[in-house]
């Protein structure tokens, strides 16, 4: 499997035609690698995908139970709620404590990482 610091050097080497903006973009890439930020999204990275690829049916599928979960405590909350206070008078407001927003941004953002570059590494090796 290709590196998260080399699919973004030959990111950076496709789609920034300058040379000077290149070097400048690669430059920055390997300052965040030094400063460790890349292990720690790759090893998010590395987990979601081993997950997505897991024969047992609730390792591949928690992320994405999960999320439905929180998009329909959301959903209600913002949109069936206020309708039906509005119609009925009924307040169905599900409590969403700042962790679990936190909880979701971090599911939302380590799932999307996670497939996308899965997607990104099948598209360099065909490439």
């Amino acid at each position: 499997m290709i590196s998260l610091i080399e699919a973004g050097l030959r990111i950076i080497d496709k789609i920034i035609p300058d040379p000077e903006a290149k070097a400048e973009a690669t430059r920055k890439l390997l300052e965040i690698q030094q400063a460790g930020e890349l292990a720690e999204v790759e090893a998010a990275m590395n987990v979601v995908v081993a997950e997505a690829k897991s024969e047992h049916a609730l390792t591949s599928q928690w992320r994405p139970i999960t999320m439905l979960v929180f998009t329909a405590i959301v959903a209600n909350n913002y949109i069936i709620a206020p309708y039906l206070a509005a119609m009925f008078g009924w307040n169905v407001m599900l409590e969403m404590p700042e962790q679990l927003w936190n909880l979701l941004s971090i599911g939302i953002g380590g799932y999307i990482v996670g497939r996308s570059s899965e997607k990104a590494i099948k598209n360099w090796k065909g490439m």
